[in-house]
């Protein structure tokens, strides 16, 4: 290592910035989050800095930096474009035994300045030693996406309990053995949805032995509309922790390869007229499973609650006592058309948008037709392929034009992405003579008439 990783305890302590320019500016406030006593020393300094200064969360010295400036300070940061003196600045407080950082001159430096991911109390520095501070910055992305807010919250909670489990396990075994239970279980899961009483309870009750170990928890996750870099943070987080997986045929390969890899899975998906598990045995597996005490994922396409049947499941969760999360995911109506070029909604051609499943749950396709036939909206058909003469003939006879641009969207924002553009009364034809797969969405609407101009995700071809 050239640099050994420490962390240190400046709240209140006398801290020194040189310089009063945007880039010291970044430093003071990065040195007040840690609570420290700021004084900076600038002949000039920037608004931001004159902000901190009136607000009384520093002290600013107006003059050139002079070698008496340094005294008793934790540490030294310089901040200036003038090389001579921030030399100066790193022999001076190498001499006088305090860190010194001198940015963007490592060889200047006895201490660097880490990329950092704050979720104190935990927090997480990455360094390049000063060779590469950008990777150091992506490096630090990737974990910020990855790593929930709520850990600090969750590492505050742990805090609260430590004397509790040092009491209740004498041996360190035990000990480590019931924080990573509790880590990677229902009680961290509580803490990252926001639960932190409930969580609390949970804890203490399980230290009491007063829980009811026996009942896991069933995730009800937005999987989206098949392009895995559309998952939330959250779905993967909850994906990778799941013991079961219970996954729609709408769910892609993309999206199957980021479960955790030892979780069993299962398939429930359902194709018209063909359900390879009816949605009643699918809600009672979900209750099963989570009454065995294991952590149920039910991966579905899209969005759970956008003809997903998500409402349903989790009736049947909450008449049986099972504790469940729901995770929104990006519906489909909103990624192929977005993949698309076709916005739903624009000033000039769409006001509103409609969101309509086109095979209701009797094999109908009973649908409000004049509130539909309406110019000036936007019209988004789920599941409607098979129905697509019977929706064509439905909005022509209730007086949508004829000429009204369509497009048809399948296996939309996958590799597969294809894209067919027509009118309302071409598109019985167009269905009918040309190979067209599910998932397929149906878009009507003005706003077609924008693909050409505004698409931008070159996959497939019309």
């Amino acid at each position: 290592m050239n640099y050994l990783p420490i962390f240190i305890d400046i709240k209140q302590k006398p801290c020194l910035v040189i310089g009063g320019g945007d880039i010291a500016l970044r430093k003071i406030n990065l040195l007040l989050k840690a609570d420290a006593a700021v004084t900076c020393v600038s002949t000039e300094c920037c608004d931001g800095i004159k902000k901190l200064v009136k607000n009384n969360k520093i002290i600013h010295i107006e003059k050139a930096f002079e070698a008496t400036d340094i005294n008793t300070q934790m540490l030294i940061i310089s901040a200036t474009d003038d090389s001579t003196l921030n030399a100066q600045v790193s022999v001076l407080a190498k001499a006088a035994n305090i860190p010194v950082n001198v940015v963007d001159s490592p060889e200047l430096c006895s201490f660097v300045m880490p990329s950092i991911v704050d979720r104190s109390p935990i927090v997480i520095a990455i360094s390049s030693a000063g060779k590469a501070p950008v990777l150091a910055r992506l490096i630090r992305a990737k974990l910020e996406s990855t790593i929930p807010h709520a850990y600090g919250k969750l590492a505050e909670l742990a805090g609260n309990f430590r004397d509790q489990v040092k009491a209740k396990f004498n041996n360190i075994e035990d000990r480590r053995y019931f924080w990573e239970k509790t880590f990677s279980g229902i009680v961290a899961e509580k803490v990252f949805s926001g639960k932190v009483d409930e969580a609390k309870a949970d804890l203490q009750a399980q230290l009491d032995g007063s829980t009811d170990s026996g009942v896991g928890e069933v995730y009800l996750v937005g999987g989206g509309p098949g392009d895995p870099d559309l998952l939330t943070f959250k779905a993967l987080r909850l994906m990778q922790q799941a013991d079961v997986i219970l996954y729609d045929r709408l769910v892609s390969d993309g999206v199957m390869e980021l479960v955790r890899r030892d979780a069993e899975l299962i398939y429930v998906g359902k194709e018209r007229d063909n359900h390879a598990v009816p949605q009643g045995d699918i809600n009672q597996l979900l209750v099963d499973l989570a009454k065995q005490g294991r952590r149920v994922c039910r991966l579905k396409g899209g969005d759970p609650f956008i003809f997903g049947r998500g409402g349903e499941e989790i009736e049947t969760l909450a008449e049986n006592g099972v504790p469940f999360q729901v995770v929104p995911g990006i519906t489909a109506a909103s990624g192929c058309s977005t993949y698309s070029g076709i916005p739903l909604t624009h000033r000039d051609y769409s006001q509103s948008c409609r969101f309509v499943t086109g095979h209701l749950k009797d094999g109908s396709m009973n649908l409000p037709w004049d509130e539909l036939a309406v110019e000036q909206q936007t019209i988004v058909f789920y599941m409607a392929l098979v129905g697509a003469r019977h929706l064509s003939e439905q909005l022509i006879a209730h007086g949508m034009r004829g000429d009204m641009p369509v497009a048809l969207v399948e296996k939309g924002t996958t590799p597969d992405h294809q894209v067919y553009v027509t009118t309302l009364a071409g598109l019985p034809d167009l269905v009918e003579n040309t190979t067209i797969h599910a998932p397929t969405l149906i878009i009507v609407g003005e706003v077609v008439k924008l693909r050409e101009k505004l698409n931008w995700f070159d996959v497939g071809s019309d």
